[in-house]
């Protein structure tokens, strides 16, 4: 076999993967974004409560909304006692379904978890959202200038781990995928969402427990000061309808295709974001090397008919 042929066989089957590469994450991506349209998760198989926090605006109530309409009872954590009372009310009356407020800010640090286990104690919690988190300022800020912040996971998973069934969805942000200056601790507390979910779901998942990781890009909230609405940017609503498909269809998710189609980092490739651009690169060059082999070897082959040929032309004519 010479060299040529070698080249030709290697440019074939980069091509293949390449192809075979691309073919799957679309079809996660299809699974993720278009099936789980169609077949949802009953999410009450988890548990009869949710707990959610940061629950009053933003994200963190889409998803108390959107939990209660599909059944679940919702208890409501957040630091303003009437923005949880009013929340608490929208749910029951619009939803028919059950809830319980707890007020706890969470820059007190380990003070608050004592009242919230006590309160959580006798209930059926089937599900986590843990979407508590807020801008440490309103402009950019070095890190010695930053409070304190901590997260609940550990208060919940014990009663989860005994039943043999669980939900947990942290709210990570693609904010962490790569290092911000001049929001240090945002982006890092972030990133370490990401792989606190990651970790926690494989060290879980055999119990019974699924951990999911929500990484949105912009999403219309009060901490985006209520950017406008549009393909890019979604609604709180909208957004978390989409991403509450998504379970049982992905550990980690960007939430909406909208915002899987942006992520750029090929950190996350694997969990279904279709860098085209990339795979279509990859592809062409793949091409150009096979078509470039082909090219070689024929022009061999031509050579080596076409001389003898013209050699023995060219001594006729002088004769």
């Amino acid at each position: 076999m010479s060299f040529t042929d070698v080249l030709t066989i290697t440019g074939g089957v980069i091509v293949v993967f390449y192809l075979l590469k691309l073919l799957w994450t679309c079809w996660y991506g299809l699974q993720e974004y278009f099936v789980s349209e169609i077949w949802k998760v009953d999410l009450r198989r988890y548990g009869q409560w949710a707990v959610v926090t940061g629950a009053t605006s933003g994200i963190g109530k889409a998803y108390a909304s959107e939990l209660a309409r599909r059944g679940l009872d919702v208890v409501l954590i957040s630091r303003c006692g009437d923005k949880l009372q009013k929340v608490a009310k929208e749910i029951e009356d619009q939803y028919g379904q059950k809830t319980c407020t707890i007020q706890a800010d969470f820059t007190d640090g380990h003070s608050i978890y004592p009242t919230i286990a006590k309160e959580l104690q006798s209930l059926d919690i089937g599900i986590l959202v843990n979407n508590v988190g807020m801008t440490y300022s309103d402009h950019f800020a070095y890190f010695l200038e930053i409070p304190d912040a901590d997260q609940m996971t550990r208060m919940v998973l014990p009663g989860m781990v005994e039943r043999g069934t669980g939900l947990i969805i942290n709210i990570s942000s693609q904010v962490g995928i790569h290092p911000q200056p001049l929001l240090s601790l945002y982006c890092a507390s972030k990133i370490f969402v990401t792989y606190f979910s990651q970790c926690l779901h494989a060290e879980y998942k055999s119990k019974g427990i699924t951990v999911q990781c929500v990484a949105p890009f912009m999403v219309s909230t009060n901490m985006t000061k209520n950017m406008k609405v549009n393909c890019l940017v979604k609604s709180t609503s909208g957004y978390v309808r989409e991403a509450l498909n998504t379970v049982g269809y992905s550990s980690y998710t960007s939430g909406c295709l909208s915002h899987a189609l942006q992520v750029r980092d090929g950190r996350h490739s694997t969990q279904s974001h279709c860098q085209l651009l990339q795979y279509l690169c990859n592809i062409s060059s793949s091409f150009l090397l096979s078509y470039r082999a082909w090219f070689s070897l024929y022009s061999c082959q031509i050579r080596s008919v076409c001389r003898p040929f013209s050699l023995k032309s060219y001594k006729t004519l002088q004769k």
